[in-house]
């Protein structure tokens, strides 16, 4: 099938619509039920793991389902279409907690909710993304698409991330905390309509082709795979290291603008700020990678980042911010170009593991393989929520006070960066003790792939 403008800049709004909703989620929701409503952050945190983890596991059922349907609209469309309009109630619900509702209620709503919103993000997410190979042959328009896609993806997830802390203190007519339910409630609602538009934009506007046969992969065989593929384990082990890493200091950065700087004003011009040294970094591998082995390139990702970590660590004990918080631009902009770094590379590195599969055990896995990066992505995920809520919890913020102990600060300073770079040292010492795919071996590799050979 060959896409014009149209089909592709229609599928580009999709990802686009898909990911402002799940960001708003995922950066948002401890803020908002902790610091707005009051509730506990270690009962939050556990809720955001039990129900990321439940979700990861509902992705090989949703992909078994998927393989199976068979109607008159396609196999792809009426899931995402059906399964946008459930999950933009769902996200409305999740930020329009009735006004006055007591705790335990309130935990209710919060829970039930958040899983609900989960189970009908994973309605749509998954059939989505499995129209890529769908609707396109392999080559230079499945690239571009996914290329596209992925782009138009992460500005939806710079959206939310810089404009909420601007939007929401507007809509609520006030800068006091308490006032911001009703923001945050509007807001979601306009981030639910965007949602909305732009999934029946793309239903209506990229088509699919006749329905093929597809194999069907339940969790089990996830796993089997993985265990037969000691190279896309270490690149798993891997992705959930530095995912969680990140996730971590990405939950606890706006208390710290919050409640240590004091200014939430500047968090959201902070944030852009390390979007797009993200994105800049991303762009930028192939041309690192003419300078030097992929390896070595990963190596240096993680040192940045540990460093940014430091760097960071080191002004907020010294206090420098506070004079002029631009300064936090450093650190912040070196955690992300890091991060961008990694990102592309274990994306790269999970392709290679599937070509070291194929010539190991002798079968070709990339689905089975690419299934379990967002496992692991969600994973990662709901561990660094939990981990942060009882962060929070353990340096006994106390979101009604009118300042916290010097304690309290220092424990938010430590948690949002130690914990964080520890973690990365880890991800470097797996890869650096478990993988072998260098440069030369993949070129070894492909050469025994083509002749028909076997490694051992």
């Amino acid at each position: 099938m060959k896409l014009t403008v149209r089909n592709k800049l229609a599928f580009c709004f999709g990802a686009f619509g898909k990911d402002i909703v799940y960001m708003l989620v995922n950066s948002y929701l401890l803020y908002y039920y902790n610091v707005v409503l009051g509730m506990s952050s270690v009962f939050i945190g556990a809720v955001l793991m039990g129900a990321r983890i439940f979700d990861a596991l509902n992705d090989p059922f949703m992909g078994i389902v998927v393989a199976k349907t068979r109607t008159r609209w396609g196999r792809f469309r009426p899931w995402i279409l059906s399964g946008s309009v459930l999950n933009a109630f769902t996200i409305y619900a999740l930020f329009a907690v009735p006004r006055g509702m007591a705790d335990s209620p309130m935990r209710v709503w919060m829970a039930v909710f958040y899983i609900l919103w989960g189970v009908t993000y994973t309605l749509m997410d998954i059939p989505f993304w499995s129209m890529i190979p769908a609707i396109t042959e392999p080559g230079h328009d499945r690239e571009q698409l996914s290329s596209l896609a992925r782009s138009a993806s992460g500005i939806g997830d710079a959206v939310p991330t810089v404009l909420t802390m601007i939007i929401v203190p507007v809509l609520s007519g006030t800068t006091a905390l308490t006032g911001y339910w009703i923001g945050f409630k509007y807001w979601a609602l306009i981030v639910a309509a965007v949602f909305v538009i732009s999934e029946v934009v793309f239903v209506l506007n990229v088509p699919e082709k006749k329905p093929t046969e597809m194999k069907s992969v339940g969790i089990g065989e996830m796993f089997r795979s993985l265990f037969r593929n000691d190279q896309a384990m270490c690149v798993v082990i891997a992705v959930i290291l530095v995912y969680l890493a990140l996730d971590i200091v990405g939950n606890l950065i706006l208390y710290f603008f919050q409640f240590d700087l004091g200014n939430t004003d500047v968090y959201s011009v902070f944030t852009a700020g390390c979007f797009l040294a993200q994105v800049i970094f991303m762009m930028l591998v192939p041309a690192f990678r003419k300078k030097t082995d992929k390896l070595r390139l990963f190596s240096i990702g993680i040192l940045v980042q540990i460093l940014g970590f430091a760097i960071l660590l080191g002004f907020a004990f010294s206090g420098i911010y506070k004079g002029s918080w631009g300064i936090l631009m450093l650190p912040g902009i070196m955690v992300n170009a890091g991060y961008g770094v990694l990102n592309v590379l274990l994306t790269i590195f999970l392709s290679d593991s599937v070509d070291y599969g194929e010539l190991k055990n002798g079968t070709r896995e990339e689905s089975v393989i690419f299934s379990m990066q967002t496992f692991t992505v969600k994973l990662a995920s709901g561990v660094a929520a939990f981990l942060s809520g009882v962060a929070i919890d353990m340096i006994g913020l106390d979101t009604e006070a009118a300042a916290q102990s010097a304690a309290t600060l220092n424990g938010l300073r430590i948690w949002m960066t130690i914990p964080s770079a520890v973690i990365l040292i880890a991800a470097f010492l797996v890869f650096k003790r478990f993988y072998k795919l260098d440069d030369k071996r993949m070129e070894e590799i492909s050469q025994k792939i083509s002749a028909g050979g076997k490694t051992r």
